[in-house]
């Protein structure tokens, strides 16, 4: 093996490495979404305001590693020049961090709502929220197997999960929206409204990572 080819070797070898860390990285940032989620739903659903608290920390954590893997990314694809898989792949988890960072968001933003929600009588849809709520977890979690993995067959199947959320976001909005003889005052149907409004739009996030973890194997958008 010449000089040459030892270095190319050894550079293919560094990539791989780096990029192999990058994902793990995502895995973990992953972790905290995961954490994050679950803990809002505790908030809205279980009336744990204390789980607030861990959020705030979660979600700097979270913004961390977005940051991190960020740089990093930018730093592969700018030192060393990847081939075409390679760089899709490196693309492709800039874009997926970006989703789990804004569902990061909306879990931070739900126990703000769950704070102001805690001080009204529990809604009669309540129970169908938090069923909707559960789906997009699921969604998530799904979504962090098939990055784990890499497979674009379980990446692609959170579409159909979204549809469920979605039309579970259609019928409560329904409920919601054409309530009549609403006693006392509408905040915490408003509250509600915002609330299925983010848990339909975090499942899209979901469904963006699988998507994205498809295109890493296929090369094919879907």
């Amino acid at each position: 093996m010449s000089l040459s080819q030892k270095t190319i070797r050894l550079e293919k070898t560094n990539f791989e490495r780096s990029l192999s860390k990058i994902q793990q990285d995502v895995l973990r940032m992953g972790t905290l979404v995961e954490q994050s989620f679950r803990m809002s739903h505790q908030c809205l659903f279980q009336r744990d305001i204390d789980a607030a608290k861990k959020i705030i920390y979660l979600e700097k954590r979270i913004d961390q590693y977005y940051r991190q893997i960020e740089l990093d990314c930018a730093t592969l694809m700018t030192l060393q020049a990847p081939v075409a898989q390679d760089l899709r792949f490196v693309s492709a988890l800039m874009q997926l961090v970006r989703d789990l960072e804004r569902i990061g968001d909306y879990a931070q933003d739900l126990t703000e709502m769950a704070v102001k929600l805690v001080k009204y009588p529990s809604h009669s849809c309540l129970s169908e929220v938090a069923m909707m709520s559960e789906q997009a977890q699921l969604m998530l979690a799904t979504s962090l197997v098939a990055l784990a993995d890499l497979d674009a067959e379980t990446g692609l199947s959170i579409k159909q999960l979204d549809d469920l959320v979605d039309d579970a976001y259609e019928s409560l909005y329904e409920k919601l929206a054409y309530q009549k003889d609403v006693p006392g005052i509408v905040e915490p149907i408003l509250i509600l409204g915002l609330i299925i409004r983010h848990l339909e739009r975090m499942a899209d996030h979901a469904t963006n990572i699988g998507q994205r973890v498809a295109y890493i194997v296929t090369g094919e958008r879907k």
